[in-house]
């Protein structure tokens, strides 16, 4: 049968962000595929050399929409530990929870588009409804249901009362109640099963050749999180499961999406339960002593990587960012091997793209 080449994107209905790929197909097998980035660079690591640390918290916001406070995060961890400043405990505390909340709605974003992408528009709606609860308390705590300008270096910027952590309290408990309904729908659901099950499986060698990491990493067997491995606080004071399956295929790569949902939602409520009085932050100098530093974080997408060097003057010498979505997007010509035409969407919504990210 004749082979022919299909090209996907850089626009494509498929797609959030712009990524162009060119499918080679013979009738309704997929023989592979090539891949092509670049569409939004925007060089934002040499914008960094060229403005100062904080200025610098706002620029780097603006790296992602769906994981903007922990790149934010990661970045202040990496100024502070240069700075050698003592962080209040509380400022970590808030931190962390909007890291799981902002995990929270990231995930059910991907079940959404998933669920979309196969045909399954009940559980497509239901779950972006459901998303909406997350951005709600998001928006309680810092004002931004996008971009939440919450962290600043030496902690963060917002502070809450006890009628707000009440009313969060109970945003969370809601959120628990109405999520746990619909996570509970995709494990059982039997067309959601049939279209994932056996998809473009990968594993855990191919995983650890690619440097892959985050829930496809998890899906695959390897037992990383960057909570547990290398972890900023307070998560070295809080006990949660790192959820891991065997598989290796679309549907692992769902599941552990929907268990991981869930130890969120618990984490935050541990948070809450959890969170110390105290400041919210402490001043630091506007000049890093010369020095660098790598930090780790896990973002919803798997390792975020921060290289972070300073020559002594209040704008950094180097930044250096890896984010979890560009090792992904290099197994992904692999997943496009012995696949059908059906399930092409099925893999690009198992990447879990962030063009943006990978691009910067």
């Amino acid at each position: 049968m004749t082979k022919i080449s299909i090209p996907i994107g850089p626009q494509h209905p498929l797609l959030k962000e712009p990524l162009s790929m060119k499918v080679d197909i013979s009738g309704e097998r997929v023989l592979g595929g090539s891949l092509r980035l670049g569409y939004v660079h925007r060089g934002i690591e040499r914008l960094a050399q060229k403005r100062n640390y904080v200025q610098n918290v706002h620029l780097i916001e603006r790296i992602c929409g769906i994981c903007s406070h922990i790149h934010t995060t990661t970045y202040c961890h990496g100024v502070e530990s240069l700075l050698k400043v003592e962080v209040p405990m509380r400022a970590y505390y808030l931190r962390a929870l909007m890291c799981e909340l902002e995990r929270i709605h990231s995930h059910l974003l991907w079940l959404g588009i998933l669920a979309k992408h196969v045909g399954l528009d009940t559980i497509f709606m239901h779950v972006w409804h459901d998303r909406e609860l997350a951005l709600d308390i998001m928006e309680e705590i810092t004002g931004g249901r996008v971009l939440h300008g919450a962290n600043q270096i030496g902690g963060v910027r917002f502070e809450l009362d006890e009628a707000q952590v009440a009313m969060i309290r109970a945003g969370v408990e809601k959120l628990h109640t109405q999520v746990e309904g619909v996570l509970d729908v995709i494990e059982n659901e039997p067309a959601l099963i049939a279209r994932t099950r056996g998809v473009a499986p990968v594993s855990a060698d191919m995983i650890k050749k690619y440097c892959v990491v985050g829930p496809i990493a998890r899906a695959s067997g390897v037992d990383v999180d960057m909570r547990r491995d290398n972890p900023i606080p307070p998560y070295d004071q809080m006990e949660f499961s790192v959820v891991t399956l065997p598989d290796g295929d679309a549907l692992a790569r769902t599941l552990v999406r929907v268990y991981e949902t869930r130890e969120s939602i618990l984490l935050c409520e541990r948070i809450l339960r959890d969170i110390p009085d105290g400041p919210v932050s402490t001043r630091v100098p506007r000049k890093v002593p010369a020095g660098e530093v790598i930090v780790r974080s896990e973002a919803p997408r798997g390792e975020l990587f921060y290289y972070l060097r300073s020559d002594g003057t209040d704008k950094p010498a180097r930044l250096k960012i890896r984010t979890p979505t560009l090792a992904a997007l290099c197994l992904l010509p692999e997943q496009m091997s012995a696949i059908q035409v059906a399930d092409i969407p099925v893999v690009l919504a198992g990447v879990d793209l962030c063009v943006a990210c990978a691009d910067r």
